[in-house]
């Protein structure tokens, strides 16, 4: 229920149409999607890309200026600089594998508040939930040369936990990956039936996603 009036919600926000220009991608785990270019309702999303490019010089710090802990941006730009140049989908596997060896932390022990989306600096140092993974992955291959039509953080539920849930998709070859904390390995968005999707999001549109089925039962 708590799923379907955020839907509803989120519908109301699509008064301002998205203008030409973006890439279209098969729509995500069976549903259809509206995309809008009003992000001003998606503060936590828009706020954790500011304090990343706010953050981004500390990324090329010495270690000894920061702290031992800090060091880890040295280290996840080090690891970035040895996937340079190497096919997009073994990067996409490289990323999902560096950024699922951290320790999974809820956002109330570790910031002291129900919700709060990381940078990639945060992560690093302070472990996170979710969506914390999905945000490291996404900025990760953006710095690798993916575009940002290339990749999508994905709010869903997870139907088996009835639970909200944030994973990564990314486009490659013309087929939708999914990177997920809780999914070891890197497989298409087609194989996984158990997820449904509220929305996605990336640094230029949103898409809102409703499933098929409630599509196709509106139509005459």
């Amino acid at each position: 229920m708590a799923w379907r009036l955020a839907c509803a919600f989120l519908a109301c926000l699509l008064a301002t149409p998205a203008p030409a220009g973006a890439v279209e991608h098969p729509s995500l785990f069976g549903t259809s999607e509206t995309r809008s270019d009003n992000m001003k309702p998606f503060t936590k999303w828009t706020t954790v890309i500011e304090r990343y490019r706010s953050e981004q010089s500390l990324e090329v710090a010495p270690c000894a200026q920061l702290g031992a802990l800090k060091c880890r941006l040295a280290d996840w730009r080090r690891f970035l600089a040895t996937l340079e140049g190497k096919p997009r989908y073994e990067q996409v596997l490289a990323v999902n594998t560096y950024m699922n060896r951290r320790s999974y932390i809820e956002d109330l022990p570790n910031y002291g508040v129900p919700d709060y989306w990381a940078t990639p600096r945060e992560f690093l140092t302070r472990d996170g939930d979710c969506e914390d993974y999905a945000i490291a992955k996404l900025l990760s291959l953006r710095n690798l040369g993916f575009s940002a039509d290339d990749v999508r953080l994905v709010v869903l539920q997870d139907m088996n936990l009835n639970a909200a849930h944030a994973v990564l998709v990314v486009y490659v070859g013309g087929k939708a990956l999914l990177l997920d904390n809780q999914i070891k390995q890197v497989v298409e968005t087609s194989q996984v039936r158990h997820y449904r999707p509220l929305y996605s999001i990336n640094e230029q549109f949103w898409w809102l996603h409703k499933p098929m089925q409630q599509l196709s039962r509106a139509l005459p």
